[in-house]
């Protein structure tokens, strides 16, 4: 008999009144109605530690020839805030089931090292089914089981170093209510289904040749390099290391060559074996890496090295657009924000400066382009724009087409017509020597290029 039914019908014994019955029944049902409401939060009714796995997840583990109850792996990202769960395939290796983004993590990129250092865990650890807390105030929660052997080796301390809920982090790594409650639904029945432990994989970051390039230099890079081989192990096989712990290191799916020797954290390593076939794959693989390790590492040198020099002033660009813009480009020239040198124009053999070039224009010469056209290569003295007779865009009408360039040439004009048909604007008489003394200037180079070009050859 359910509950409901247990309730109703011991407040039905005892009396014959329908009224006292009808409101037995009533108390009955609003206490069940209470003790559900207990139970009851956002995500959904009954004890939180056994509700089911969402359909939607079911699906997706069939669709990948998975079962709910079939082992599992998680993996842990800090860099990246993610967290993995890897699900035994009918295949019997292990494939992605589902990636989690962590809510929270604490401390920084590196190892727990004692206890209050806020520093979340990273390395190979052990979950069994004593580990998972259904009562914890963070929603729900299992142990890491950090110190493990290695971190005791060294001397590590540090305790309740969990991954639960509520969002809230002090050493741990902390999901969503709604996340961890699938996660621990998934640990749940991979017990249920026989596992005795799953392993849980932490790691600073994504153990590829980019970011191990990107951190050779922190003082954690040798600890890295030693996660990277269980990382490799596992992404070479699609299976759980076997991860033991000697010579205060870790070591991937060894088996020592005496059946009588052991593995002790704190011992020098026994003679061990690691299945040939396993050892060449994770060999080649680690053997590319480190290729590509390298030669991101050379680049990556290359770039501080001319950033440092662009810094200091010792580059070409940076003598000429000055130091200490940090972002400069690989090429070395400056970046997008760097100072732009003030151009300075032709002037007249007096000192007048000559008319500014039109911006416009663009088949005249322009420093800072350094491009030239074929009229600028006439000229072997005074800048080519300065002799331009296009007006600046501020002083032409809109949409007025650009005037063409031309060479000077003598006017026909009497003097007296030629003085009297100057525009308002023209120069005064005491600007009118400076100005007549460069068009003359320009005029003769011009003339005389002119000649050496028609002439060149008949001799």
């Amino acid at each position: 008999m359910s509950a409901p039914d247990r309730a109703f019908a011991s407040n039905t014994t005892g009396s014959g009144k329908t009224g006292t019955n009808g409101f037995a029944r009533a108390v009955a049902v609003a206490s069940l109605i209470a003790l559900a409401g207990c139970q009851a939060d956002e995500l959904g009714y009954g004890a939180k530690a056994e509700r089911p796995l969402p359909h939607a997840i079911k699906a997706d583990m069939s669709a990948k020839h998975m079962k709910p109850s079939d082992p599992i792996v998680v993996r842990l990202f800090k860099e990246e805030s993610k967290l993995e769960v890897w699900k035994r395939t009918s295949s019997g290796r292990y494939a992605l089931l589902k990636e989690y983004d962590i809510c929270k993590w604490s401390g920084k990129l590196g190892p727990k090292i004692k206890e209050g250092d806020r520093q979340a865990p990273e390395g190979f650890y052990t979950i069994r089914p004593a580990q998972m807390n259904p009562n914890s105030s963070y929603h729900l929660s299992f142990n890491t089981g950090f110190p493990n052997a290695y971190d005791r080796a060294l001397g590590r301390t540090g305790s309740n170093l969990m991954v639960h809920g509520a969002c809230s982090s002090r050493g741990c790594y902390a999901m969503t209510d709604e996340q961890i409650q699938e996660i621990y639904a998934l640990g749940r029945e991979a017990f249920r289904g026989g596992q005795r432990a799953f392993q849980l994989q932490a790691y600073p970051f994504r153990m590829t040749p980019e970011n191990m390039a990107r951190h050779a230099n922190n003082e954690n890079a040798e600890f890295w390099k030693m996660l990277k081989n269980g990382y490799d192990h596992f992404e070479v096989s699609h299976l759980p290391p076997k991860i033991d712990v000697c010579d205060r290191q870790y070591v991937f799916d060894a088996e020592p060559e005496d059946e009588n020797d052991r593995f002790v954290a704190t011992r020098a390593c026994p003679a061990y074996k690691v299945p040939e076939r396993l050892q060449l794959a994770v060999a080649a693989k680690q053997r590319a890496d480190e290729e590509k390790t390298a030669m991101i590492v050379a680049r990556l040198e290359e770039k501080r090295e001319r950033e440092e020099k662009w810094k200091n002033g010792e580059t070409p660009m940076a003598k000429l657009f000055g130091p200490g813009n940090e972002a400069a480009t690989t090429a070395g020239e400056p970046a997008a924000n760097a100072s732009t040198p003030v151009l300075s124009y032709a002037t007249a053999s007096d000192g007048t400066p000559l008319p500014a070039p039109n911006p416009e224009r663009n088949d005249l010469t322009t420093a800072s382009t350094g491009r030239s056209g074929f009229f600028s290569s006439l000229f072997t003295g005074d800048d080519a724009r300065a002799a331009s007779p296009v007006a600046p865009a501020s002083e032409r009408p809109a949409n007025a087409p650009l005037p063409k360039a031309s060479i000077p040439q003598a006017s026909s004009q009497p003097a007296t017509e030629a003085a009297t048909s100057q525009p308002a604007d023209a120069a005064t008489p005491e600007e009118k020597p400076s100005a007549a003394k460069a068009e003359e200037k320009t005029g003769s180079k011009v003339s005389k290029m002119v000649s050496r070009w028609f002439s060149f050859g008949k001799n």
